[in-house]
């Protein structure tokens, strides 16, 4: 198994010591670094900036936001930084929830599986280049179709570097898993549990199942988690950094209504905890909400403790289907954390 970074999205600014981090990834031998965008700091340019300075790793978004751009301006966001890093690129996509969708892109949130497999058809079609970009779907129209009637399908420009630009599919739920493992080249799962190992493998395998002969084998298909990783004296102290993390994605993310995070935690049986930590949450209780995310379930989804606490904990995931681990932690503590990982 793979490690790789993650940078993620920026708070008020950049994060202390990103810059730096990703700079380190190559002598640190890191598979990957990646980044991600909520309503904030966008994805592509902390990777294209960052990312410059490295030389070896591969450079990921987890992920772009379907709707903060056309299918045809990923494309073009892809085989840009493909060329630019060398052929280091994974465009990872995936569908947000309708708070941000609808909220702060302004567009229509309903059947984002539907739209997803629009969007990745859209984006391999201008990758392959082949002929003009001609598409009629439910969601996408090109050349747009009821417009001035002017529209011209039209050809990439740029030649792809590489003949195949992985795509990877950020998933919770059982049906976007197996999507993924149909359309995409990997899998970009957050708050998974190696316990869930043989349900993970179901649902992949369901989608291997209608995959496409033109795609690579399932044996080439990647899953690159994304892991909170804090590394402390013991157990409770590491996990004492990483609460605050797990309570805002459970109370604070999504609506009061649609909250794909706190239900693929509630997936691992951490309901009655999920419970009291948005109740907590609603109510302004931010550290109460904090408080209330059990070690247990800190265990189940990330890595806390001292430098042998981990490497025990890390063996669980090294047995699983994941492929690549992709550290969550400050930016600062990463060259502590990967030593303290591989011993």
């Amino acid at each position: 198994m793979k490690l790789g970074f993650s940078v993620g999205y920026w708070p008020a600014g950049p994060p202390p010591g990103a810059a730096e981090a990703v700079a380190a990834a190559d002598d640190l031998g890191l598979d990957s670094v990646w980044t991600a965008e909520a309503y904030g700091s966008d994805v592509l340019t902390p990777l294209a900036w960052w990312g410059a300075r490295t030389r070896r790793v591969r450079l990921g978004t987890a992920v772009a936001q379907m709707s903060a751009r056309t299918p045809a301006a990923t494309a073009m966001a892809a085989l840009t930084l493909d060329h630019l890093s060398g052929g280091r690129f994974v465009l990872g996509l995936g569908a947000s929830g309708p708070q941000v969708v609808e909220g702060w892109y302004g567009q229509p949130y309903p059947r984002p599986l539907a739209r997803t497999r629009e969007y990745v058809d859209v984006v391999r079609q201008v990758l392959r280049r082949e002929a003009p970009v001609r598409y009629d779907g439910a969601f996408y129209q090109l050349p747009l179709a009821g417009g001035t009637g002017q529209g011209k399908a039209l050809r990439s420009t740029v030649h792809p570097l590489r003949e195949h630009l992985p795509i990877h599919l950020a998933a919770e739920g059982p049906k976007n898993i197996a999507l993924a493992a149909e359309i995409a080249d990997g899998w970009l799962p957050i708050f998974c549990s190696p316990r869930l190992e043989e349900v993970y493998a179901a649902r992949l395998a369901a989608g291997f199942a209608h995959r496409s002969r033109a795609l690579p084998p399932p044996s080439e298909f990647e899953v690159c988690a994304g892991v909170p990783v804090a590394l402390g004296a013991d157990v409770e102290e590491a996990a004492d950094r990483l609460r605050p993390h797990l309570a805002l994605y459970i109370g604070g993310m999504g609506s009061a209504t649609t909250n794909f995070h706190r239900e693929a935690i509630e997936r691992l049986g951490h309901d009655a905890a999920c419970a009291e930590v948005a109740r907590r949450w609603a109510a302004g209780d931010r550290a109460g909400a904090a408080a209330a995310v059990p070690t247990a379930l800190v265990l189940d989804v990330a890595l806390a403790g001292n430098p042998a606490q981990l490497r025990e904990q890390l063996r669980a995931w090294e047995r699983s289907l994941v492929t690549t681990l992709i550290v969550q932690t400050d930016p600062r503590a990463l060259p502590a954390v990967v030593a303290a990982l591989r011993g």
